[in-house]
C-alpha cells in the first residue's frame, strides 16, 4: 500500500513539474517576442541619436558654416549600430546604440590628441519621437 501512495505521490509531482515548465516556456516566448518588438532600426538609431545631439549640443556655433557640425551613419555589427555626431571643435563622439536593447554607450575621440574616452550611456527609447 505504502509503494502505491509513493507512486502516487511520485506521479503528482512530476505532472505538477511539467505544469509549471510549460509556463515558464510560454513566459521565456512572450519575453522573446516583447524584446523583438523593441528591436531597432537602423532609422530609429540614426534619429535617437540625432534628436539627443540637437537637445543636448548648442548648434548655432554651426549656424554660419553646418558642416562643422554633423551626425551620421558609422559602421554596424551583428549587435550595435554606430552612429558619429561631430562637433564644431573637431571632436567625435560615437554612439553604439544595442539593436535589442537600445542602450547607447557614448564614447568621445578627439583626433588632434588621439583621446578616447567613455562619456556614459543613454536609452536610446527617450529620445525616439512618440507615434501617435
Amino acid at each position: 500500500m505504502k509503494y502505491i501512495a509513493f507512486t502516487f505521490i511520485f506521479v503528482a509531482l512530476s505532472l505538477c513539474s511539467c505544469k509549471n515548465n510549460k509556463v515558464n516556456d510560454t513566459q521565456s516566448s512572450e519575453m522573446q517576442t516583447g524584446d523583438t518588438l523593441r528591436t531597432i532600426t537602423e532609422e530609429m538609431a540614426f534619429e535617437g541619436v540625432n534628436n539627443y545631439c540637437h537637445k543636448e549640443y548648442d548648434w548655432s556655433v554651426a549656424k554660419d558654416n553646418p558642416d562643422i557640425m554633423y551626425v551620421q551613419m558609422g559602421k554596424e555589427t551583428d549587435s550595435a549600430y554606430q552612429v558619429v555626431f561631430r562637433s564644431y571643435t573637431g571632436a567625435f563622439v560615437n554612439f553604439y546604440v544595442n539593436k535589442t536593447s537600445g542602450t547607447t554607450r557614448m564614447e568621445e575621440y578627439v583626433p588632434t590628441l588621439d583621446i578616447r574616452n567613455e562619456a556614459g550611456s543613454i536609452d536610446i527609447f527617450d529620445y525616439l519621437e512618440q507615434k501617435k
